[in-house]
């Protein structure tokens, strides 16, 4: 990587970060692009040369922190199933938490609504989550863990459910739903109820 590329790497890290840190204190339909670069102490303009519209740098919030989880869980060898699901539940609600409350909502909205987004038209952060967790499952299959008549798809659709659900009553709730908590209450009640037919 040239220094050109490097420069345009951290434009667009301080973009996101200072898009971030505004959104959590006023949430999105409060700030403008006008409000992210000058904060950010780059011309308007710039912001264009890495994002089309405000919606955008949402989905690029959301997609940072999710890909770290899918790093950290392909290192995480000779861990079980029910550990890996425990450990990417706590992480995925410390991601969305970490985001604040609007950034959560507009997640949720862009879910609701793929349409809404242009560049969103597949419900890309969905699909993302649940095609993560598909392969999470599908790889304790090939290494035995889980049965090879273990419904992946249809637990996978299971777990996103639950994540969201969690997600949509924390914005719900205006905050007091604490997402985290009840990760914590899932993981220990439901999660291994799920997965104990499936277990080797």
């Amino acid at each position: 990587m040239n220094k050109r590329q490097i420069a345009a790497q951290n434009t667009k890290r301080k973009l996101i970060s200072t898009a971030l840190e505004l959104l959590k204190e006023k949430g999105f339909d409060a700030i403008n692009v006008e409000d992210i670069t000058k904060k950010a102490g780059v011309a308007k303009g710039t912001f264009y040369t890495y994002f089309k519209r405000k919606e955008d740098i949402v989905l690029d919030i959301s997609r940072v922190p999710f890909s770290e989880i899918a790093e950290e869980l392909e290192k995480m060898d000779g861990v079980d199933i029910i550990e890996k699901l425990t450990y990417y539940f706590h992480r995925f609600m410390e991601c969305v938490e970490y985001g604040g409350i609007h950034i959560c909502r507009q997640w949720t909205r862009d879910v609701l609504d793929p349409n809404s987004v242009p560049e969103n038209k597949d419900g890309q952060k969905w699909a993302y989550d649940y095609e993560m967790l598909k392969d999470i499952l599908g790889s304790a299959v090939k290494t035995v863990e889980l049965r090879s008549d273990t419904p992946v798809e249809l637990l996978a659709h299971i777990i996103i459910s639950e994540l969201y659900g969690m997600m949509t009553c924390w914005c719900m709730s205006d905050g007091e739903f604490e997402p985290l908590e009840w990760t914590e209450k899932f993981c220990k009640v439901q999660l291994k109820a799920i997965f104990e037919p499936y277990l080797k």
